[in-house]
């Protein structure tokens, strides 16, 4: 999922050549595919015709009755906090580098509570590890991603993209000196950010009610709703209808993947990283003149080469050890 999610990422025009690659074409894909697009199909279209799908009338009668418990229990408390953690740490380190943020880092923490679970079954069936721990890598990688942002001046993603824009505009350069030319600003983004996480704690669990009553809205009006919703969000982003056709297109494509037991997110992250990856690689190869050993001559790049390998293979083992098991298991 993750190579066909850089292949997918290498849809537009070439970087370096300016010539447009796997576009067939097509016009509105010389621009490539926008990861919002790719994600809401893949996550919002096709999770649509999965719950229609699987909801039976048992289910949708209990959705029309009271729903109670609607705060997190001594229980819930107990099983979230080292997801918690886990996502907290992950985050902030993932949050520090250049690429996705808080998109890879929410991805990243629900695949690893998955993989860490007992009962990964549990999962998409309201598994509270996969709420906790995501989220908690969402708010320590948007928090972290300032990091290189104020102490080197590099927008970790499009959004401090833009906000170091905004900070030029007003006078304001972000790098190493910020602390003693700007301290107020440092402080006051450190403050925000303490400040909007309360503000939103106090705004939310109030609302809980609110947001969950709308379960009890009848699913035949619920899903023409996110349906037309979803279809406004991918047009208002390029203003363009054939995006909603490819978020459909990717719906089907979504929901097929389910149906095989294959993950989706290592698709978006490998959409997210590829531009990256291919812009570095081709920068590394040109600053080498054509010379593609320099990335294992080099003890940085071969070291980060050795880890990525170790991973692959310990990721690898259990499920080669567990074939074996089967093929030699006595009858």
């Amino acid at each position: 999922m993750i190579v066909l999610g850089l292949l997918l990422a290498t849809i537009g025009y070439d970087m370096e050549t300016n010539v447009p690659r796997m576009s067939f074409g097509i016009a509105e894909l010389s621009d490539g595919l926008s990861f919002a697009t790719v994600a809401l199909g893949l996550f919002g279209f096709a999770e649509i015709i999965r719950n229609l799908e699987a909801k039976t009338s048992e289910d949708r009668k209990l959705v029309q009755e009271k729903i109670t418990g609607l705060m997190p229990t001594r229980q819930d408390l107990r099983a979230s906090w080292p997801a918690i953690l886990r996502g907290t740490g992950l985050g902030s380190i993932l949050g520090i580098l250049p690429g996705g943020g808080a998109v890879i880092s929410s991805f990243a923490s629900y695949t690893l509570e998955k993989k860490l679970s007992r009962h990964p079954e549990r999962f998409g069936r309201g598994a509270i590890e996969g709420v906790a721990g995501p989220e908690s890598a969402n708010n320590a990688a948007a928090q972290t991603s300032f990091i290189p942002l104020l102490t080197l001046g590099i927008p970790a993603n499009a959004v401090m993209a833009l906000l170091i824009g905004a900070m030029m505009i007003q006078g304001i350069v972000p790098g190493p000196r910020i602390m003693q030319t700007q301290p107020q600003l440092v402080w006051g983004v450190i403050v925000s950010m303490w400040l909007g996480n309360l503000m939103l704690l106090i705004i939310n669990l109030p609302m809980v009610g609110i947001w969950v009553r709308l379960l009890r809205v009848p699913y035949r009006i619920l899903f023409p709703a996110i349906v037309v919703f979803c279809a406004i969000g991918v047009y208002s982003i390029g203003n363009s209808p054939v995006d909603v056709l490819i978020a459909g297109g990717f719906g089907l494509f979504g929901y097929w993947l389910a149906k095989n037991d294959f993950e989706p997110a290592p698709l978006l992250l490998g959409m997210v990283l590829g531009p990256m990856m291919e812009e570095n690689l081709r920068r590394a190869i040109m600053l080498s003149r054509g010379d593609i050993t320099v990335f294992v001559t080099r003890p940085l790049s071969a070291a980060l080469l050795a880890v990525c390998a170790i991973a692959l293979v310990l990721t690898v083992l259990p499920a080669i050890r567990r074939k074996r098991e089967e093929v030699f298991v006595e009858e």
